[in-house]
This record gives structure tokens, sequence and C-alpha cells, in this order.
């Protein structure tokens, strides 16, 4: 029986598919159907069924996959054990935010691919909240206010941000200058979510409205930009625009409290080798500030 064979059938499980499967391991569903195969042959029972919508797991193999996930994970903490100091191994599956991952946590992941030339890293670029366990993933690098859930996170660093806005949406419209303002105001927002700003110690929350939403910050920042209101934005992405007069900050006594970077990952006794090493270089990274 060959680890491999069962690491796919997990995969295969948990994905739902063998397309799903085969795009998490990177490899062909031909290659996919022939592991699972050769398991199935193995044990002598039936793991997964075709059907006419696809697959679905059997008894048997809902009741082994639960198995074959904890040898998976067994073999993992073996071999890094044994494995040379700082040599990583396996698959790294991790999401990233679309709006600061690929500028800001992308040469972090290839920096560890460089250190670590056994290690696989696949990296998810998006603005939603994937679900870790049924997806898959090792874990996420999340940015913002962390909101209650049952994964473990670590704050790798923080981030600071501003409302900012195009001086002809400031000429036309005025400047807010208390929190209360802002209800006035066309906020750019991903959602119906509640702004956080400051008052002296104090955190307020408001709820602005807005008629311009996007999923994702980079399409907020081109609204801005053109005018179309206000935004809350990481300084990351809002600097060099401030800089060149293409947006200016408003109410700078009122900016949103300080966020946070935090790499979250499914509940568990230990984080993996690779997961510790990748918390600890994002840390060095961003640890002094962002």
């Amino acid at each position: 029986m060959e680890i491999e064979d069962l690491r796919t059938f997990v995969e295969v499980a948990d994905a739902g598919g063998i397309t799903s499967a085969a795009q998490r391991l990177g490899i062909s569903k031909s290659m996919v159907s022939r592991r699972i195969a050769r398991l199935e042959a193995d044990l002598g029972v039936q793991l997964v069924a075709r059907t006419t919508r696809g697959i679905a797991i059997t008894e048997e193999g809902a009741t082994f996959r639960d198995y074959a996930a904890r040898i998976s994970a067994e073999m993992d903490s073996a071999r890094e054990t044994i494995s040379p100091a700082g040599d990583l191994r396996g698959r790294l599956r991790v999401a990233a935010p679309l709006s600061f991952g690929p500028t800001h946590f992308a040469p972090v992941l290839s920096q560890l691919a460089r250190q670590h030339p056994q290690l696989h890293v696949y990296s998810c670029y998006t603005d939603r909240f994937v679900d870790l366990i049924t997806e898959g993933f090792d874990c996420a690098i999340r940015v913002g206010y962390l909101p209650d859930s049952n994964l473990l996170a670590r704050r790798v660093g923080p981030l600071y941000g501003k409302f900012v806005a195009s001086p002809d949406y400031i000429a036309a419209n005025g400047s807010p200058e208390t929190p209360d303002d802002l209800l006035t105001h066309q906020a750019l927002m991903q959602g119906t979510e509640i702004w956080q700003v400051t008052d002296g110690d104090r955190v307020l929350n408001i709820r602005p409205q807005g008629r311009f939403k996007a999923d994702n910050g980079v399409a907020l920042l081109a609204a801005a930009l053109e005018g179309l209101g206000i935004a809350r934005l990481p300084n990351g992405l809002t600097d060099q625009h401030v800089a060149s007069g293409a947006l200016v900050e408003v109410m700078p006594r009122h900016a949103p409290p300080a966020a946070g970077i935090f790499v979250v990952r499914p509940p568990g006794q230990h984080p993996a080798k690779k997961v510790r090493v990748l918390t600890e270089m994002l840390i060095e990274c961003f640890d002094s500030g962002s």
C-alpha cells in the first residue's frame, strides 16, 4: 500500500471528486483514478462509486478516509522528525488575499520554495474566506480584523490603513471631519461591513452607506481613484497614490485602528513544520509594521 495512494484517496474524499482532487494534487485525473484503483485492489473493497453525476464515497470509503488521513499525517510527522534540520518536503497549500497577496505575500512564499527544493508550494489568491478543511488548505494568510471561528490563528504583524478619497471627490462633496460625517458620504466597501474609527483612546463602530461595492481592495482602490467615494484601505495599496496626489487622506485624526496579518490553520494539536516555518518567515518580514 503506497502512501501516495492514501493521500490521493483523502483528497478525493475531501474534494468530492476526481477532478478537484487532481487540481489540488497537481496531477492528472488519470493518475488519480489509477491510484484509487490500486488502493481498492490492495484493500479488496470499493472506496469510490462512479455515478452519472461523478463519484460518491462508499460506506467503506467513508470509514477508511479517517484512517487514511491519520496515517498520512503520521507519516508527515515521521518525515519531519528524521529529516535534516530545516528540510521541508511534501506539499503546502496556502490561501492568501488577492488584494495584498501577490505583492506582499508571494515573495515570501517564493523565498520559502527556493530555500526548500523538496517542498511543493501551491498558493491560491482570493479575497473570499476559503474553507480550509473542505478545500484542503494547510493554512491561510488573512488580513484585517479576524472574525471568531474555530480556526487557530497566529498574528504575524500589524496592518495599518487609512481613509482615502480623490481630490475631485473632496472638491465636489467636502471632506468629512468626524466619524458621523462619514455617514453622509459615499463609502466604497466590500459588503455591508462595519467600519471602525478611532476617537482618542476609543474605537467607534459606524455603518457607512455606498453604492459601489467590490470583493477586493484593488477594485475599491480603482473606484477611489475615479472619485466614486471614500475607501478604507491598507497603506500598502494607497501610499504611492497619496504620495503622487491622486488620493488624499481624510479624517487623519480618526484613522482606522491597526488591524493585523494572521496565519490561520485548521484545529490540531501542533502545526505542521512547513506551516511553522512559513509563519516564522512572515513574522520576520512583517512584524516591524506594514
